[in-house]
Order: structure tokens, then sequence, then C-alpha cells
């Protein structure tokens, strides 16, 4: 697999990384972890091609497929979506391009020549699972979010955010022996999210992928690559491990470099002491060059640098009536109506979670509610003494970019003094000089900080938050997720991520495409659990696009050459067609006496197996269930392959 040997890269001043070396697991999902500013997406830019090393090789193998997301959007793509994403499965893509122009051939001046060469290629395409390639776009797209209807629109119709998640949809389908993700989930809902972590979960290649995402880190890595002061240190497991490990070993590390420590002050008190002594001069000089030496070991302990996390709570408030927002027969929208007939009541102290795939109106709602924008029809109306904050997710829809981050913080607030603002943005690690700088230059999560800062000092007792974890870092959205988790106030919150929603909701709000809303209590896990007991979907469940997109199509009707008059050529069409569907029959023989004797095998272990292992005994019954299924499934197929070799003859 991939290897990157002996790489140096740096910016400026900083180096990111130098003379690293590491050979990339095969079949491994690996996630590369670090701080920010590390140098994680300049090493997936360099492996993928994008960005080129000061020094050192990435070592490939020939074949490799190669598989990253793109930076941006095709320029030029296909007439339709799902043409568009079928066209990301470049081997079949060729393949394809050959098979047609073999037809050609053999429409045009058939020889067996020609008819072992459309053979090849064509046993080649179907293996390749080329028969089944529009059915698993279909499949991908769905579970990506793509409602069917889309599928026939053209993809320059479609918003930036969308255009990726095509991108994403196109890289899935090339089946890719290494992928290479960024950020995977950025920007994707809920459900998309959990449909991609379930994809990954079963993706045959190497994996690398960079994540703020605790949960999707924990639940998707087997190799967790820490990036820290220019090096690779690789450990076993997933995020949490990585943690427990790092922890241990910077541990072990400190006591060494502690013992290091004392011994270079002893040896150092023996130069200082014998230096000047003839008897001792060479003695003296030994431990000079010992000192050196262990000046040298000391540099390669891997200390943890601690940096520097924001700190901050949300206020005490005073108390809102017990009923904070009721929502009635309410439609939102901008150019059409996104979702209409909405109820919910919010009472004071709850902290609900809106969930629901993109483009349902759920930023909308918050928007509407916080009287940014206008509501379609209906009314909603804030309850007594209620006071609301709107933490948006786009900045710039709150901050002035033209204006300083102070003066952006203190106009959010009609009492705050400039020292106060100054002492609050210290907290969020704006610091000195740095309170001065305009909005516009700021990186996604610096005005994801001067955000926060406003919002505590409007010193609200309602809450809105819109995706309030985008940009953070993972330190960062922990903090925030604490700071909520102990106001006192009320929250109604969208986000995507699942750690943080865990940490803070005491209900669930759903909402899904086709015009259905429910209120849940409690959290992610109690919604899953609750949402099919009350007849309402669970929309955070892979649904059949799952799989949809790994679709087999070994017993798949390959493509036939356009039928002639010519009974001559008929004949031989006949006869090609009845040798193929004769070689697909005794595969099926092969498949139904492989999964037989897979059921006798499993038969027989049930029967000797202790009968109070019921563990044991469920996973045999589900497999032996499998495998019948199978079994009928080949069955089937075989009847129906024989039913048109008795029409051929």
């Amino acid at each position: 697999m991939i290897r990157i040997e002996n790489l140096t890269k740096g910016y400026a001043a900083k180096t990111l990384f130098q003379n690293t070396t590491y050979h990339f697991p095969e079949a491994e999902r690996v996630a590369l972890v670090g701080p920010n500013g590390a140098g994680k997406s300049t090493l997936l830019n360099i492996i993928c091609g994008i960005d080129e090393a000061d020094s050192g090789q990435i070592l490939k193998p020939a074949k490799v497929n190669l598989g990253y997301l793109p930076q941006e959007p095709n320029a030029h793509p296909k007439a339709t979506l799902l043409e568009e994403c079928v066209d990301g499965a470049i081997k079949l893509r060729e393949l394809k391009k050959q098979l047609d122009h073999i037809l050609e051939q053999m429409e045009e001046n058939y020889s067996e020549e020609v008819h072992k060469k459309y053979e090849k290629i064509e046993n080649d395409f179907r293996e390749a699972g080329g028969y089944a390639l529009e059915a698993r776009a279909k499949g991908i797209l769905l579970g990506l979010g793509f409602q069917d209807f889309l599928f026939s629109k053209n993809p320059k119709e479609l918003s930036g955010g969308w255009r990726m998640r095509l991108e994403l949809a196109r890289v899935f389908l090339n089946d890719p022996d290494f992928l290479v993700l960024d950020e995977p989930t950025n920007h994707l809902d809920l459900p998309s999210l959990i449909w991609v972590e379930k994809f990954l979960q079963s993706f045959q290649g190497t994996l690398l992928f960079v994540s703020h995402d605790r949960a999707l880190l924990n639940r998707l890595s087997t190799v967790t690559l820490h990036l820290n002061n220019g090096k690779l240190t690789p450990y076993k497991g997933n995020f949490d491990s990585f943690l427990e490990q790092r922890e241990h070993r910077l541990e072990l590390e400190a006591a060494q470099a502690d013992r290091l420590k004392k011994r270079m002050e002893e040896v150092q008190r023996f130069v200082d002491r014998f230096k000047a002594k003839a008897s001792k001069a060479k003695q003296a000089q030994s431990r000079v060059k010992m000192l050196a030496r262990m000046k040298e070991l000391e540099g390669t302990f891997d200390l943890d640098n601690a940096a520097d996390e924001i700190s901050f709570s949300l206020p005490k408030t005073i108390a809102s009536g017990k009923e904070v927002l009721t929502i009635e027969k309410l439609s939102i929208g901008y150019d059409k109506v996104l979702s209409k007939d909405i109820h919910l009541k919010v009472t004071r102290g709850q902290k609900i979670a809106i969930i629901g795939p993109n483009g349902i109106g759920k930023s909308t709602l918050l928007k509407t509610i916080s009287e940014n924008i206008r509501p379609y029809d209906g009314s909603f109306e804030l309850g007594h003494n209620v006071s609301l904050a709107f933490f948006a997710q786009d900045q710039l829809d709150i901050l002035d970019e033209k204006l300083s981050i102070l003066e952006n913080v203190m106009r959010s607030s009609a009492h705050v003094s400039e020292r106060r603002a100054r002492s609050l943005l210290g907290s969020f690690l704006f610091r000195r000089d740095d309170v001065f700088k305009p909005v516009k230059v700021l990186s996604g999560g610096e005005k994801s900080r001067v955000g926060l800062a406003c919002l505590l000092l409007q010193e609200a007792n309602f809450l809105l938050l819109d995706e309030p974890t985008n940009h953070l870092d993972m330190s960062s959205a922990e903090i925030l997720a604490q700071a909520i988790d102990d106001y006192e106030g009320t929250v109604l919150f969208v986000s995507h991520d699942r750690n943080f929603i865990d940490s803070i909701c005491t209900h669930v709000f759903a909402m899904t495409n086709d015009g259905r809303f429910a209120l849940f209590e409690g959290k992610l896990e109690d919604y899953e659990r609750l949402a099919p007991l009350s007849g309402f979907p669970d929309i955070l469940s892979p649904d059949k696009s799952l799989e949809v997109a790994k679709i087999s199509d070994e017993y798949t009707k390959p493509i036939q050459a356009k039928s002639s008059d010519n009974s001559r050529e008929q004949q031989q069409e006949n006869k090609k067609e009845k040798l193929k569907l004769e070689k697909m029959k005794e595969k099926i023989d092969a498949d139904i006496l492989d999964i037989s004797e897979k059921i006798k095998n499993i038969t027989s272990e049930m029967e000797s197996v202790d009968h109070n292992d019921y563990k044991r005994l469920t996973d045999l019954n589900k497999q032996h269930e499998n495998f019948k299924s199978l079994l009928i499934k080949a069955e089937e197929d075989w009847l129906g392959i024989e039913e048109k070799l008795s029409d051929l003859t």
C-alpha cells in the first residue's frame, strides 16, 4: 500500500513535518489527528498530488486506485445528476466504452475471435459490477440525501454544498483501493452523516481521513495516526483508545525526562566542580560529552505542550415563564415553502435538538423564530419574560465583517464596557492587539468564537443555536457543550455533531420530508427506540439505499447485441446467448452447492452446541436464516435461466 518516505514540508518559518516516514497498513481505517495547524490537510494534499513536499517521496503501487474529494466540483458535468454520478466510476466507464465498441464490431463483422474478445470484456464488466452500476449510484445518492426526483436535474442547478455531495458520491462509486477524505461529513445533515459512516465501515480498501467529529472518529477508525510537532505516531484503535494510550505514553516519557534531567544536573555539577583540576580533567571532559548526548536525548521526548483552550460559562439569567415558545400551523421558507403546519411547544429548561434531512428548513425555522426572516403562514409566540439570542450557522449573518472583533462584541450589548469586552475576548483566545483585527480576515473557527462571545453578552434565557460547533476544534466543542449543559435557560438548536447533541439535549424534535413532525423526550438513542413504537420513521437509520449501494450483479442479464432480421445472425445471437446463460447456470449451480454445504455445517453445529449458550445459538440461527435466503434466491435465479434456455431451444 502507500508509503510516505522522508517527507519534509514547511511554510515560511514553520516546519510541518521533517523526514517523516510511514507505511499505511492495508484495509485499515486510519484517522489522522493532531492540533489545528499541525499540517493534517497538507499531508493529505501531498498524498493526493494536490500539493508538493519540499523533499521526500510518496511511494504508490503502479495500479493503485486512489480516491479523494476534489477541492472544487466538476466544472463540466454531464447533463443529469445521475449521469454525472455514474461517470465517476472510471474503470467501469472505460470497460463500458470497450463493450459498446466490441458490440458494434460484432454487428458489423461477426467472427469467433471478436466474440471471444466480447466475452472477456463482458465478463470483466460483469464481475466489476457494471450491470448494477446505475442501481448502486442511485443508492449512494439517496444515502447522501438526494431525492430521486433530483436524479434528472442538471448538476449546475445545485448549490455548492450539494455539488460537493455529488463529488463524494462519485468518489464512493469508483471503489478506490485507497480513499482519502478531509472532513467528509462537513455540511452533511445527521441522517446522511450516519449513512456515510455505515458506508465507510464496510469499505474494503484503506481509508485515511481527518475529522473533528469525535463520534465518527470512535466508530470508524481502526488506527489513529497522531501528527504533532512534525512527527507521525500510530496508535492501534479508535480515538478514545488513542487518548488513553497517549496519556500513558506521556506519563512514562515525563518520568524518563525527569530522571534524565536529574542525571544531567549531577553530571553538570561534576563538570563544574572538576573541570579546572588537572587530575580530573579527562573525566570532566568525558562528562561534557555525556552531557551533550543527554541533551540530544532530551529532545526526543514527545512531552505534551497543551494548546490554549477557550474558557467560559453561560451567565445566570432571569427565569422565563413556563411556556417559552408556542408554534402553531407555521409554514417556513424563502422563495418557496420548505415545511408547513409545524406545531411545537417549548417549555422552560428544555434543550431541544432539531434533526432532519438537509433542505427541510431546520435553519430556516431558527431564523424565522429569531425574526431574521418572515413566516409564510401560521404563527409563533414567545412566552412571558423570554429574552432570545440567536447564533447563526454563518456568522456573517450576524457579525459586521468591516468592523473589528472588539467593535462587533461591544455592539452586541448596550451595557458592556471595553474592559469587560476585552476580558471576555481573552477567554476566547483573542488577546492584546488581536481584538482590533477586522472580522473579514478571520478563519471560520475564529468567527465562531467571536459569535459565542457576542451570545454571552446578551444574557438571554432562550438560545437558538444553528450548528454552533461548525469550525470549532474538538476541545472547544466539548467546552461549549459543558457550558450549555450547565446553562439553566432553554435551548433550541440544530447540529450534526452527535457527541454535542447527546451531551446537552433533553428532547429531539424530528422533521421528515413527508411533512411529519414529532417531539421525543431523551437523547438520540431514545428517539431511535421510541420513533418506531409510535409509528414515526427513524430518519437516523440508514435505509435500503445502503443495500442498493452495495448491490451485487452476479446474475443480471448482460447487454445484448441489437437484433437483426437476418436469420443467420439471429441464430448466432441465440448461440452466444445460450452459451452465456449456460455459464451463468454453472456458476449458480456451484453457488447452490456451496450454500447448501454451509447450511449443513451450521445445522450440525447447532445440534452439538451447548443449549445454554444462547449467544452462540442466536448467532448460528441468524447465519442459518441468511444462508437459507441466499439459497432461495440462487434457486430462483437458476429457474429463471432454465426458462430462458428453454425459450432459446
